[in-house]
C-alpha cells in the first residue's frame, strides 16, 4: 500500500520505519526541513539527534529509498495514497485542554490537496497520536469543508513505550482500530495484515470514539498505578520503621489481580503522554459536567513527587541548597531515550535554581545536546547559565556538594565506588530512582543517603549539619536494614 505519515517525531518516525519493514511504500512528511534532511542521510548520528530509539536508525537505513522515503512536499505524494496517518504534536494548554493548532494546520493543508486530486480512489485518514475524544469527527468536518470526496476517518492510537518503540511497533500487545465503515476497516486490515488473527496480539475493531477513549483510559490507569505506589507505598516505607520497599512490592503484587507494572517507586513519571493525557481527560470530563477528583489527585501526586526529594532533603537531612553545587544525573524522562518532555529533571532544575544553588553539573548519556538546545538555553532564562554539562557521571560529581539521581540509566547502579573516589563527606545523595544497591557502603564511609521509598540513612552518628535557618542539628542514624 502507499502510506503517508504526517509528522516524524517520536511517534511518526518509528511508525513509518516499521510500516516500511512490511513492504508498504511509506512517505514520511514533515515541515521541518532540517529534520527531513537528517533522516535522508540514513546515518545514525543524524537520525538520533531528533529521535533516539534503539533499532530505529538501523530500520531507517535498511529501508530508505527502497520502501521508506522522506519529504517536505506532501503535494507530490498525495495522489495514489491509500492511508494518511496523523502523527502530529498536540501539546497541552495551561488549562489542561489540548492545543490542536498544529493538527488543524496539517488537516486543512491536506484537505486542500485531497480536494484537488485526480485519483478519487478511497483514502482513509487515521489519527495515530493521542487526540481528544471526538477528533475523528473534527477531521471528518475539515475534509467535508474542503469538499474532499471518497474518504474515511479512523482512530488508531499508539501505545508505544519510549525506549522500546521499534520492538513495540513490531510486536504490539494490541492494535486498536476505530472506524465507521466495513470498507475502511478492510483498508486498515491490509495495513496491519501481519497482526490480524495473530495468536498473541489483540486486534480490536470498534468505533472511533471508543478507540480515542481507550488511549486516554490506558495512560491514565498506568499513571494511577505509579501515583498509588509513590503516594502510598513509598510514603509508608519512608515514614514507618523496618518496612522494606522491595519486599512490600513482592508481597502486594503476588496477588494475580494486582499489576506488577508501576509497582516501583520513583521521582515521578514524565514523558509526552502521561501528564498531558490526564490533564486533557480532566478537561474533557469537566466540560461534560463529570467529577474528576480521582484524576486530579493522581496528577497532583505525580507532579509533587518530582520535587519531593528536595523537600525531604531540606526538612529531614537539614540540607541547605543555597550556594551549593549539585550534580544532576539524568536529564531524559526515562532511560534509553533523549526525550526530555515533562522530565522530572525539568522540575528538579527549577526547584534547585529557586533555592539558590551556585551551580548544577549535569550528565546524561543521551540528552545533553537536547538539554542545551531546547530546554536550558540561557537565552530563555539567565539562571540557566548556572548549568554545566559533562561527559561522564564522575566528571559531573567532581566538585559537587550533593547528587540528585533523576533518571534510571543502568550505569548509575555502579555509582557507589565513583562517589567514594570523587568526593568526600559531608555529602548528600538523593536517589530518585533507587539506583544504588550498595548504599550501605556509602553510609559506612560517611555519606548521607536519601532515597525515594526509604528513610534518610545518615552517614555519621553525631556530626552536625547546618539547616536553612542556621541552627545546628544532629543527624539521626537509621538502621541500614530499614531500606
Amino acid at each position: 500500500m502507499k502510506i503517508v505519515v504526517i509528522g516524524t517525531g517520536f511517534v511518526g518516525l518509528p511508525h513509518a520505519a516499521v510500516l516500511s519493514e512490511y513492504g508498504h511504500e511509506v512517505y514520511a512528511y514533515d515541515i521541518d526541513a532540517a529534520r527531513i534532511a537528517a533522516y535522508q542521510t540514513g546515518e545514525a548520528d543524524a537520525i538520533e539527534r531528533y529521535v533516539n530509539e534503539p533499532g530505529l536508525a538501523d530500520s531507517v537505513a535498511e529501508n530508505i529509498n527502497r520502501y521508506l522515503f522522506f519529504t517536505t512536499d506532501i503535494a507530490n505524494v498525495v495522489d495514489g495514497a491509500d492511508v494518511f496517518f496523523f502523527c502530529i504534536n498536540t501539546p497541552p494548554k495551561r488549562d489542561g485542554s489540548t492545543d490542536m493548532t498544529y493538527y488543524l494546520d496539517a488537516a486543512h493543508h491536506l484537505a486542500g490537496l485531497l480536494a484537488q486530486r485526480q485519483n478519487l480512489s478511497r483514502v482513509v485518514l487515521v489519527n495515530k497520536s493521542t487526540v481528544p475524544i471526538g477528533t475523528a469527527r473534527l477531521l471528518e468536518s475539515v475534509m467535508a469543508e474542503h469538499g474532499v470526496a471518497n474518504f474515511g476517518i479512523a482512530s488508531n492510537p499508539e501505545f508505544l513505550a519510549q525506549g522500546n518503540a521499534i520492538e513495540g511497533s513490531r510486536r504490539p500487545d494490541r492494535v486498536v482500530i476505530g472506524a465507521d465503515t466495513a470498507e475502511d476497516m478492510h483498508i486498515l486490515r491490509r495495513v496491519y495484515s501481519q497482526f490480524v488473527n495473530h495468536v498473541r496480539i489483540r486486534y480490536l475493531e470498534t468505533t472511533p470514539e471508543t478507540a480515542e477513549a481507550i488511549k486516554y483510559m490506558s495512560n491514565t490507569l498506568l499513571l494511577t498505578y505509579i501515583s498509588f505506589w509513590n503516594g502510598v507505598g513509598a510514603r509508608l516505607a519512608e515514614a514507618m520503621p523496618n518496612i522494606r520497599m522491595e519486599d512490600l512490592k513482592i508481597g502486594v503484587t503476588a496477588d494475580a489481580r494486582i499489576s506488577t507494572w508501576g509497582s516501583y517507586v520513583s521521582n515521578g513519571a514524565g514523558g509526552s503522554c502521561f501528564g498531558k493525557d490526564i490533564q486533557s481527560l480532566i478537561y474533557q470530563l469537566n466540560r461534560a459536567g463529570r467529577s474528576t477528583d480521582l484524576l486530579q489527585a493522581v496528577y497532583n501526586i505525580n507532579e509533587y513527587q518530582k520535587i519531593y526529594l528536595i523537600e525531604r532533603a531540606i526538612h529531614e537531612a537539614h540540607f541547605s541548597f543555597n550556594q551549593k553545587t549539585v550534580a544532576l544525573l539524568g536529564l531524559s524522562f526515562k532511560k534509553r531515550t533523549n526525550d526530555m518532555r515533562d522530565s522530572a529533571a525539568l522540575r528538579v532544575v527549577e526547584s534547585l535554581l529557586a533555592r539558590g544553588v551556585r551551580a548544577i553539573r549535569a550528565y546524561d548519556p543521551l540528552a545533553v545536546d537536547e538539554a542545551r538546545r531546547n530546554w536550558f538555553n540561557p537565552d530563555k532564562n539567565y539562571l540557566f547559565e548556572r548549568i554545566s554539562y559533562h561527559a561522564t557521571a564522575q566528571e559531573a560529581i567532581s566538585g559537587s556538594d550533593a547528587i540528585y539521581i533523576s533518571t534510571d540509566w543502568e550505569e548509575f547502579r555502579g555509582l557507589a565506588r565513583t562517589i567514594q573516589t570523587t568526593v568526600t563527606p559531608p555529602y548528600l545523595i538523593m536517589d530518585g530512582r533507587r539506583m544504588i544497591p550498595d548504599y550501605d557502603t556509602l553510609a559506612t564511609a560517611g555519606f548521607d543517603y536519601l532515597p525515594v521509598g526509604g528513610p534518610l540513612l545518615c552517614g555519621r552518628e553525631a556530626d552536625a549539619m547546618s539547616g536553612e535557618n542556621g541552627h545546628r542539628m544532629t543527624a539521626r542514624p537509621v538502621p541500614s536494614h530499614a531500606l
